[in-house]
């Protein structure tokens, strides 16, 4: 196999996994940033089966990062319970933990033992040049790069997307104000919650020691106008749905509310690009979180990208590039359609769904993740690389 030249634009979650991957399958991979470091913002993410399994082959230690979950239990804002998922159950069929982590020890975990010096900072991309020979991109300081081919990983507002010519990302009418913060005296850290409103949801969700991840989703619109007391607006729509989140609103200020709200928003996925460039992670798809799948879905790209370069000697790049996206679109296009279906309903709606078996509303999500998943392909791609590590017996 050729070693190809990477240019990798987006030093996040993605765009570091993407580095990873090729790196490992050895090729010369550089990636750049417009930030002055790599530092992440946000709060948590959950990283599901799906995406641990990507995590493990690219050699990720995720051992006691964040908080490893057992269900997920989901309640009406009245305090009727809807559902529990048996997280332990998923696990044991898709053969990789789901856990809550915070961005940040994400983002440490993968720059563990990541080269420091293939990633540029300071680096805003401003210009791509697909030519016949490779493509060249140009920064904002006169400097520019050349390589083999350029993934475009810079996030909701990619230039890459742009210069591929895939539509612009539109508004769901939701957002989320969420933050990462300690809650004492929860009684199974293990265990994460939903609770779905008439006109709002919100979810708590341990993420590793003390602290848990919150989120509290409202209807949103471009006309918004954010208030000035903003905690006032959210304990006048939630409290009293529990008493952990009573607790929560007690402890939180305005200040915690600074970064919020984050508007949903969703890209069509694009077709097929063209020449040696092409998206990954939220520059593709960026979805809203009602699944939490949106690092999973850039590490699924990932796994499929490597795999999709890995074969490139038996077509051309250009081919290979399209493979990638054409077999990532379908599955992709359903996770994304799941995800713009807000639960926020009247509670006689959603009283049928407490009617459905726990075991059944585990079956499902769990039937569901594994067909996105590529399976397939994640099987053929862990045993190559177990070949390649294992001792040699012989002799």
């Amino acid at each position: 196999m050729r070693s190809l030249r990477v240019l990798v634009v987006g030093a996040g979650v993605s765009g570091i996994s993407v580095a990873r991957g090729l790196l490992r399958d050895g090729h010369d991979v550089t990636v750049f940033d417009q930030r002055p470091d790599v530092k992440p913002g946000g709060g948590a993410v959950t990283i599901w089966s799906n995406g641990a399994t990507v995590l493990q082959q690219l050699d990720v230690d995720m051992d006691g990062a964040g908080q490893l979950l057992s269900a997920v239990q989901v309640l009406t804002s009245t305090g009727r319970r809807l559902t529990t998922l048996d997280i332990t159950a998923m696990t044991n069929r898709l053969g990789a933990p789901v856990r809550m982590v915070p961005r940040r020890v994400l983002l440490e975990r993968l720059l563990q033992g990541f080269p420091a010096d293939r990633i540029r900072c300071n680096r805003r991309a401003v210009r791509v040049l697909n030519r016949h020979e490779g493509v060249r991109v140009e920064f904002d300081d006169g400097s520019s790069a050349e390589g083999d081919l350029l993934i475009g990983a810079d996030g909701l507002h990619s230039m890459v997307r742009d210069v591929v010519g895939a539509r612009p990302a539109k508004p769901t009418g939701w957002c989320s104000w969420q933050g990462l913060a300690p809650l004492a005296d929860i009684a199974d850290r293990r265990v994460a919650t939903m609770i779905v409103g008439k006109h709002g949801n919100l979810g708590l969700w341990p993420a590793g020691g003390s602290h848990v991840q919150w989120w509290f989703d409202l209807p949103w619109s471009p006309g918004f106008v954010r208030p000035q007391r903003p905690i006032e607006m959210i304990r006048s729509h939630f409290v009293g749905w529990s008493e952990d989140v009573d607790r929560l609103l007690g402890t939180l200020t305005d200040d915690d509310l600074t970064p919020s709200p984050f508007p949903h928003f969703r890209h069509p996925i694009p077709r097929a690009g063209r020449g040696a460039v092409t998206l990954l992670g939220d520059a593709a798809h960026t979805m809203p979180p009602t699944l939490a799948q949106g690092t999973n879905q850039a590490l699924l790209d990932t796994m499929v990208l490597c795999k999709a370069l890995s074969d490139f000697r038996n077509r051309s790049l250009s081919s290979a590039l399209r493979w990638y996206e054409d077999t990532r679109r379908r599955k992709v296009k359903a996770v994304s359609w799941v995800t713009t279906q807000q639960v926020s309903r009247p509670e006689p709606v959603l009283r049928p769904v407490a009617m459905i078996s726990d075991r059944l509303m585990t079956w499902g999500l769990t039937t569901f993740l594994s067909w996105v998943s590529h399976r397939g392909i994640s099987a053929e791609i862990s045993r190559n690389l177990g070949a390649a590590t294992a001792p040699d017996l012989v002799g």
